[in-house]
Parts: C-alpha cells; sequence; structure tokens
C-alpha cells in the first residue's frame, strides 16, 4: 500500500482523492479549507438566487463517502528530496505527492479596494451586501473585469467567463428590481480584446450580449490600481465605481515559492509533462490552477480541465504503482467549456483544436447550469449515479 498526499480541496484534489480511494491505497487530502467551493455557481449568491452554504460540500463527508482521509491544515513548504510535506502543524511523508493548492493572484496596487467572484469563497457575501446598498441607495455605478498575466497567456482573464456572467445576471437582476437605468454596469479589462480566446465566432456574439443588457466597456487600457470607489489607468484616468468586482490575473502559489526544489515556469506554475508529472520528480504530480498548461495558445484554467487532469494524474500513479505501462495525457483534452449564464438564459461555448461553437440558449440554458450545480453536488455525495466521463 501506498502513501498518496493530496494538498488541495479544490476541484483538482477533490477529485484524485476520489478517484485514487478507490484503489488499495492510503489517500490523505490536506487542505486548510474545510469545505469544497462550488465556483461555478458562486455567481448567483450575490443576487440572492442561491445561498452561500449551499455551494459548500463538506470534505469530511466527502472523505467518509469515497474512503481517503483529509487533515486541515496549512501548507508551508515541500521537501521533494525527502518526500515531506512540512505544514504548521508537522510534517508528512508520502510514497507520491499530488500538487492541487490552485493559485495566488497577480498582485496589483490597491487591491484590497476591489473584490473577485473567484477569490476566497466569502466575497461572494461581500459582493451580495454592496450590491445591496446600491439596491436600498436607488442608484450607482458598478465596474466589473479581469486582469492578465503576460508571462503565462492560460492565467490571462482565466476566470473572465464568471465575471461576463456577473455584468449579465447583475443587468437582469436590476431590471427585476425596476433599477436597470438608474445602475451603470460597465466592464473594464486591459485587454484589446478581452474574451477571445473563447474562439472568434463566440468573440464576436459577445457584443450582442454587452448590447442586450445595456453594458458599457472600458477596455484596452492598461490598469495601473484601485483606490476606494476608483479604477485607476495608465493614461492617468479614473473610472469611479461604488463597486468594483475585479478577477486579477493567476500568480504562483507562495508554497512551490517556498520550496525551491519544484520546477516552475517564468510566472510561477509547476512545469508538469502531458502525464501531469512534474518535470524531473518521478513520484510528483501538479494539477489544475498551479499547473502550467502545455497547449494551444488560447488554453485557459478550468474547472473540468482541473479534474481531466486530476483523473490523469490519479491513473497514472495508479497505473505506476501496478507496474503497468499504459498511460494516459491531458494534453488531448484541453479545450474550453462554458455555459455562460445571464441570469434569463445561458449560452454554450466550446473550443477545441479544431473547432469553435455558440449556441445561445433562451432560458433553459439557466436552468441547465442550475441543472448542473446540482448534479455535480449530489454525484460527488453519491446521491445519484455520476455520468461516465463526467
Amino acid at each position: 500500500m501506498k502513501k498518496i498526499i493530496i494538498l488541495g480541496g479544490g476541484f483538482a484534489g477533490v477529485e484524485a482523492a476520489i478517484k485514487l480511494s478507490r484503489h488499495r491505497n492510503e489517500v490523505v487530502l490536506i487542505s486548510d479549507r474545510d469545505y469544497l467551493f462550488m465556483y461555478p455557481v458562486s455567481i448567483w449568491v450575490p443576487t440572492g438566487k442561491k445561498k452561500f452554504d449551499d455551494l459548500k460540500i463538506s470534505l469530511k463527508t466527502l472523505a467518509n463517502k469515497h474512503g481517503f482521509e483529509v487533515k486541515l491544515e496549512k501548507v508551508v513548504r515541500i521537501d521533494s528530496e525527502q518526500n515531506k510535506v512540512i505544514t504548521l502543524n508537522q510534517e508528512h511523508s508520502y510514497d507520491y505527492l499530488i500538487l492541487a493548492l490552485g493559485m495566488s493572484k497577480l498582485k496589483a496596487k490597491g487591491l484590497e479596494h476591489t473584490h473577485s467572484i473567484c477569490g476566497k469563497p466569502d466575497e461572494a457575501l461581500v459582493i451580495k451586501e454592496e450590491l445591496a446598498k446600491i439596491v436600498a441607495r436607488g442608484s450607482g455605478r458598478i465596474a466589473i473585469g479581469f486582469g492578465g498575466n503576460p508571462k503565462d497567456p492560460t492565467a490571462t482573464g482565466v476566470r473572465g467567463g464568471p465575471a461576463f456572467e456577473l455584468l449579465f445576471n447583475f443587468s437582469h437582476f436590476l431590471k427585476q428590481k425596476g433599477l436597470r437605468d438608474k445602475v451603470q454596469l460597465i466592464f473594464v479589462a486591459p485587454m484589446k480584446d478581452p474574451g477571445r480566446r473563447m474562439g472568434e465566432k463566440p468573440y464576436q456574439k459577445l457584443d450582442l450580449f454587452f448590447k442586450r443588457y445595456r453594458v458599457e466597456k472600458q477596455i484596452g487600457k492598461k490598469i495601473t490600481g484601485f483606490a476606494k470607489g476608483k479604477v485607476l489607468f495608465e493614461d492617468q484616468t479614473e473610472l469611479q465605481a461604488d463597486l468594483i468586482v475585479y478577477i486579477p490575473a493567476g500568480d504562483g502559489h507562495p508554497v512551490i515559492q517556498n520550496s525551491p526544489s519544484i520546477p516552475v515556469t517564468e510566472a510561477g506554475f509547476v512545469k508538469i509533462n502531458e502525464l501531469c508529472r512534474v518535470d524531473g520528480i518521478q513520484n510528483m504530480y501538479a494539477i489544475g490552477d498551479i499547473a502550467a498548461i502545455t497547449g494551444p495558445t488560447w488554453a485557459a484554467k478550468q474547472g473540468h480541465i482541473a479534474e481531466v487532469m486530476a483523473d490523469t494524474a490519479a491513473y497514472n500513479i495508479q497505473n505506476e504503482i501496478n507496474f503497468k505501462g499504459k498511460r494516459k495525457s491531458y494534453w488531448e483534452h484541453l479545450n474550453i467549456i462554458c455555459v455562460m449564464d445571464s441570469g434569463d438564459g445561458a449560452a454554450f461555448i466550446k473550443r477545441t483544436r479544431t473547432s469553435e461553437l455558440i449556441v445561445p440558449l433562451p432560458i433553459i440554458g439557466h436552468w441547465l447550469k442550475k441543472g448542473w450545480g446540482f448534479y455535480y453536488k449530489n454525484s460527488k455525495l453519491k446521491r445519484i449515479p455520476r455520468i461516465p466521463g463526467m
């Protein structure tokens, strides 16, 4: 029996733990948070369509359901030469290690004056409170956007989808409140063509959504920072806003920065091969946002890619343990899949190496995304069967 430690209790870490616990392994998942948070549907917390607690899945419950162990500890660094994980509490030895810690935010001046729907989970509640203040006042201006990382295209606008979804959902919500004419919605981004990585066809359709939901744009100007109630631009101009929701680009994780033996890219992401194995370290794998993705220039870090990488790593580790030669690659599964919700509908977007697709789904699209949330939570908890390949 091999001891496999997984660092991180998000989509990637939990999926890897589930897959590996099906075999005769000692699987330990270490996380500093006691729940998995369903980020893709957190866009509905600010508008009250979803309760915050409904998006939490207890790691302890998941562990009991699937047969792995959970330790709630904060990881400090990794000693790959001694095969040890060092936390604030103790040291843990391993035979195999999977890094699934996610990523940190690319630092920006005054970032504390913004909120992110992709940051700490409880920020969704803060955004809800700030939106409620604007509704109570009866007027205001909301700026929503995302940033880029010039050192890693896959971390640029990595969470652009939720920014678009939040804009459209806010528009629908304010219309229902009779305030759409009194609250200004502005999309901000430093790049000239935000959203283009989804594909040319979806990108061209994006303007139709902006017009329909009456969202203004201020794009193509470098954002130098933020101040209280202000977005600051390189040309010395400012955009005042009562609420600023900004999703920074991704950056390398502090634990990896404290672990110099682990190879990283210039942007700070862990170097891996197509098997998700860390370069030069036979018994270490990296999956999800912490890993440097190799593939098309439009490739992006997404939840379903994190799960594909988790499946890849688990399969390859188990086959190595069982002395089987067959291996999997995550490269062939690189694509962009997004159900971009608008509160009153959605659009299904898919981009592969050979095709681009956008399908508007009025009304039903919104319920399909809600259905995914129900399926994800309940299939993970073994309340309903899991669909093969999902």
